[in-house]
This record gives structure tokens, C-alpha cells and sequence, in this order.
């Protein structure tokens, strides 16, 4: 390869250097680029202890409404749209297999770890009572808080009104909806 050849490689390549160098400066300057606030966006259950407190997160339970009060105002299409975060786990149709969890067709009033087919955790078996509002409520909260050594490992509805709605829909997927009790 005689000298001009080489003149010529080296040329391309600093020229790509260069033009890389320029493209990377353009943007530098066109865009400003700022540190992600880490409190942008806060996932249910997963944060900073600056964020929790920023939330109020273990402010006094007491504050917190009467499930009896926010099903009264409940949405069955926003429950459904909450149900959603359950679909990879559970079935909500009557007849339909179970998944990792139980089918939910039904739940509301029925014996907790009632259902023919499913292995529950020895938690929740060792509960006696029904799935009413305010135990749905309880276990939508806190799963492990309600039923200590479940294997469910969904953190939960911090949201009363979500809960709300989610019982709601529980409630609605069911030949015989059972009636709300009077308050």
C-alpha cells in the first residue's frame, strides 16, 4: 500500500471522528439535558423514604374513609381497568382455570380458601370467614399484612378508592351480585 492509500484511510477516519465530535457537540447544544427527578413518576409500593413521607405514607390509618362510605361511589369500569394489574394471575369468568392465583368469579361472601383445585398458602387456609368488603378491603391493601406468609406477592392498592373499585368489580363479576349492606 503505497503512502497515498494510507492518507486516505487515516483521512476517513478522523473525518468520521470529527463529524462524530461535531454531531455530538450539535446536540449539546440544542437539547439541555437534566438529572431525572427520582420522584417523577412514583410506582405503587416502590419509593424513597423522602417520597413516602412526601406522600403522607403512615400518616394515621384512622384518616382513611370507611370502605362502606367509597363503595357507595364505586366504579365498576374503573375497578375493571384496576383488575387489570390481577389478569396474569387471576381469572375472573365463571368456569375459567385457575392461574397462579384462584379464580375470583364470585369471591365476594364466599369462605376464604374455599375453592375446589387450588393450593393456598397455608395463611390464607388457616383464616376462617368470608371474603367480605371490608376483609377484601383489608387484603387489597396489604396481602402480607392481612394473611402473613402468603405466597401472593402483589404488594397491593394503597388507594382507598381504588380498592373501592376493584371490590366493586369483584362484586359485579358474579351471577348474583350480592347486595351492598346498608350503612
Amino acid at each position: 500500500m503505497d503512502s497515498f492509500e494510507f492518507n486516505k484511510i487515516a483521512g476517513s477516519v478522523l473525518f468520521t471522528l470529527l463529524v462524530y465530535l461535531g454531531v455530538q457537540n450539535l446536540a449539546d447544544i440544542l437539547f439541555h439535558p437534566q438529572a431525572a427527578d427520582p420522584n417523577a413518576y412514583i410506582v405503587e409500593g416502590v419509593g424513597t423514604a423522602s417520597a413516602a413521607i412526601n406522600r403522607n405514607v403512615g400518616a394515621d390509618e384512622a384518616e382513611e374513609p370507611d370502605i362502606m362510605t367509597l363503595l357507595a361511589t364505586a366504579s365498576v369500569e374503573k375497578g375493571e381497568r384496576v383488575a387489570k394489574k390481577c389478569i396474569s394471575c387471576h381469572a375472573f369468568s365463571e368456569g375459567a382455570p385457575h392461574g397462579t392465583g384462584p379464580n375470583l368469579y364470585d369471591i365476594v361472601n364466599r369462605d376464604i380458601a374455599s375453592l375446589e383445585g387450588f393450593n393456598y398458602s397455608n395463611a390464607l387456609q388457616d383464616l376462617e370467614g368470608v371474603w367480605d368488603y371490608h376483609s377484601l378491603s383489608a387484603f387489597l391493601a396489604s396481602p402480607r399484612k392481612f394473611a402473613k406468609g402468603t405466597k401472593m406477592s402483589f404488594i397491593g392498592l394503597k388507594k382507598p378508592k381504588d380498592r373501592a373499585n376493584m371490590i366493586a368489580y369483584l362484586r359485579s363479576v358474579s351471577a348474583n351480585p350480592p347486595p351492598l349492606p346498608a350503612q
